[in-house]
């Protein structure tokens, strides 16, 4: 029985699973590491925290199964960290994190010195205080020792591959949120290494995600074990959820939510409002990520409400769908896309005396799917039809917002039947690159299957189309109270 291994490096836990070929899940392990911060606003974490989880993750998750049957390997991890190597491959200081905002007077180099349109033209994107580029620029400024001891640079889930192989390799979805990477033609950028100070040596090799980097070290005990280069979260992610011919969409409605629109040819919208990143399949991506989501559910109801109880508060909300005249602005934590605006903030609009509780729960709800239809309207410029839409995340499995989204987008909504995130994408990946499948195509139409789908209906589409044409002019409204 051939099996396989899909690993997510999360950002506070990594989760491996032990998949058949079939996509059927034989084990699941979760092992958690901690975050460190250091000062107000930073977030780090140590390497070595990930691969001590990660081997003891492996043993856990293999305890009672053959080793040997283990074919293949692959790593979806969380995007954007930097981690430093030296000569003697030992890490030079803690990985500075995808969510660490210590970078703003960096991306304001970059965006404005620089200026974005010179960066959209070299990587596709334009800069973002999370983002990778940024984070080397801080450390040349802020840490000039460390940064002369620079050999390697990585990102975490690269790190982790690494330790495994000893190939010192990215795959372009991953390498697309680094700012370093010409992501139309896939290559590294040499003016952004240049703008950057960064050795063109110092980066890793660049491989498709589903390409097989090498073989397990011995000490491992895995001697069958082909490791692929793996992929950033969400496009591991999406083909776990068979996101992956042109125009294909799924929406995450997890803490922050994203819209991960899959697309053949490359397309970079006019404003950069969207990523746009390689995929995972060897084409290509657009991505909005907004910041708050499933998270403003949880503020309305558990930090204003005082319950925990959802399902309770979300019964007779169906009586109101259409019909609720009360707004939500789901900025809580500032906003990526597509406004890019870290002073946005949340918002509740048109109360009334008679204004019910439940009126306001809905337009929590309404309010995430209104700020991801922005996102769907910026891909929509360039021509991409999105004709139906998979979902996953905690917020997915509210069947109240579910009809939401079905129609604000006015597209159905499909839930998968095992919805896994990147753990189970990279299990996929690891397929396609042991040879198991010829394709990803070939392995997501083999394995990949849909639960349930909720049809829009057309009276209750047009009601949210007419409340969608208002919410859109309230942030521009607001923007200069904010």
């Amino acid at each position: 029985m051939n099996t396989y291994i899909g690993i997510d490096l999360g950002t506070s836990s990594v989760k491996l699973l032990l998949v058949k070929a079939d996509g059927s899940i034989l084990n699941c392990v979760t092992k958690e590491y901690p975050i460190y911060y250091p000062q107000s606003g930073w977030s780090e974490q140590n390497p070595e925290d990930w691969l001590i989880a990660t081997v003891h993750g492996l043993d856990s998750l293999l305890d009672g199964y053959n080793r040997t049957d283990v074919k293949g390997i692959s790593v979806g991890g969380q995007m954007h960290g930097l981690v430093l190597l030296d000569n003697n491959d030992n890490v030079i200081r803690p990985a500075i994190l995808w969510n660490d905002g210590r970078t703003q007077k960096q991306t304001d180099y970059l965006n404005q010195v620089v200026g974005k349109k010179k960066l959209s033209k070299l990587t596709a994107n334009i800069a973002f205080a999370g983002f990778t580029a940024p984070k080397i620029l801080w450390v040349k400024e802020n840490e000039p020792e460390n940064f002369s001891k620079i050999a390697k640079i990585m990102l975490p889930k690269d790190y982790l591959t690494y330790k495994l192989t000893g190939a010192h390799v990215t795959d372009y979805s991953d390498a697309s949120g680094m700012l370093l990477l010409d992501v139309k033609n896939k290559r590294w950028s040499k003016e952004m290494c240049e703008i950057c100070s960064v050795n063109e040596k110092w980066l890793p090799k660049l491989c498709e995600s589903y390409e097989r980097i090498g073989r397990i070290r011995e000490e491992y005990d895995l001697p069958n074990g082909i490791v692929t280069a793996g992929a950033g979260d969400n496009a591991a992610a999406a083909v776990g959820t068979g996101t992956i011919k042109n125009g294909d969409c799924n929406i995450s409605l997890g803490t922050s939510g994203t819209v991960f629109i899959s697309q053949d040819n490359f397309f970079v919208d006019q404003n950069n409002s969207l990523h746009s990143f390689a995929h995972s399949n060897g084409k290509y991506h657009l991505m909005g990520c907004i910041l708050s989501a499933a998270s403003c559910n949880k503020w309305w109801l558990e930090n204003i409400l005082q319950t925990d109880d959802y399902n309770v508060e979300q019964e007779g909300l169906d009586g109101y769908l259409g019909q609720n005249t009360v707004f939500f602005l789901p900025y809580l934590m500032g906003e990526r896309s597509p406004h890019n605006d870290v002073n946005a903030k949340g918002a509740f609009i048109g109360m009334r005396p008679d204004t019910t509780r439940q009126q306001m729960s809905l337009s929590v709800m309404e309010g995430v799917a209104f700020a991801l239809r922005d996102c769907i309207e910026i891909a929509k410029s360039g021509n991409l039809k999105i004709k139906s839409t998979k979902i996953c995340g905690g917020g997915a499995k509210s069947r109240v917002w579910k009809t939401i989204i079905a129609n604000v987008f006015g597209v159905p909504v499909s839930v998968l039947n095992v919805e896994e995130g990147p753990a189970y994408g990279a299990a996929i990946l690891a397929m396609v690159g042991a040879n198991e499948y010829l394709s990803i195509d070939d392995a997501v139409n083999n394995i990949v299957s849909i639960k349930e789908t909720i049809l829009p209906t057309a009276d209750l589409t047009e009601k949210y189309e007419q409340k969608y044409l208002k919410f859109k002019k309230l942030y521009p409204a607001l923007k200069n109270v904010f």
